[in-house]
């Protein structure tokens, strides 16, 4: 009975966060043509990159996830966020070109995040060749320590893309209050009290890449993707 309640509780941590931001983002995608008099998410993403005088950046349709590259200096958004006109498409748009502005201003936390970025999928890397390397250790040595010691370090190089994204919270709770919500609310961008709603879809996109790396964590198929690097 102990194991059963430690497991409810590390499944609820694992997959909580990341169902409460599909239900923020589902939830205000609705009505979907809300701003369609102002324009789709897209449109509010050139609008605003525009006014800040990043005109190199561009806007771009994606399947992979609203984001920022950095290094293409792209805005890109999903299908639905990129041509859509609900609450949530313009909310997210913003929240992405937040990313942009501080690109663009070459903030420290921003900068330090890429960084360590980069020291997370040299990390799941490591993982990989650990993972594949485990049971011919353990044959080469017959010592179940030594099989142990690599899956471990496996796991842990595994998890480090998620404490990458919990320790670089701040740059995405930056994008999303410092930098989308007074653009948003100063720029009278949104309709009468569709501020408070569009605060939680901000909170739900800082979220965004923290409930991805917790749910990949139980995700086999996260796990086949890096044993095939």
């Amino acid at each position: 009975m102990f194991w059963i309640v430690i497991l409810l509780i590390i499944a609820t941590c694992v997959f909580f966060p990341g169902l409460w931001v599909k239900h923020v983002m589902e939830k205000y995608s609705q009505p979907a043509d809300r701003y369609r008099q102002q324009g789709s998410g897209g449109e509010l993403a050139r609008h605003l990159l525009d006014s800040f005088d990043l005109h190199h950046v561009s806007v771009e349709e994606t399947s992979d996830g609203d984001h920022y590259d950095p290094g293409a200096k792209a805005v890109r958004l999903t299908p639905n966020n990129y041509s859509g006109y609900s609450l949530t498409a313009v909310t997210v748009a913003a929240h992405e070109v937040g990313h942009a502005i501080q690109d663009s201003r070459r903030e420290a936390l921003f900068l330090a995040r890429q960084k360590l970025v980069k020291t997370a999928m040299v990390g799941e890397r490591i993982a990989g060749i650990m993972l594949v390397a485990a049971p011919l250790v353990l044959m080469l040595t017959r010592l179940p320590q030594a099989g142990v010691i690599t899956i471990v370090i496996g796991v842990a190089s595994m998890a480090l893309s998620t404490l990458v994204h919990l320790l670089t919270l701040p740059v995405e709770f930056d994008a999303s209050y410092g930098k989308a919500l007074p653009i948003l609310q100063k720029g009278s961008y949104l309709h009468d009290g569709d501020l408070a709603y569009a605060e939680k879809i901000l909170k739900a996109a800082a979220l965004t890449y923290v409930a991805a790396s917790l749910t990949s964590l139980l995700n086999p198929g996260r796990w086949i993707a890096v044993l095939r690097r």
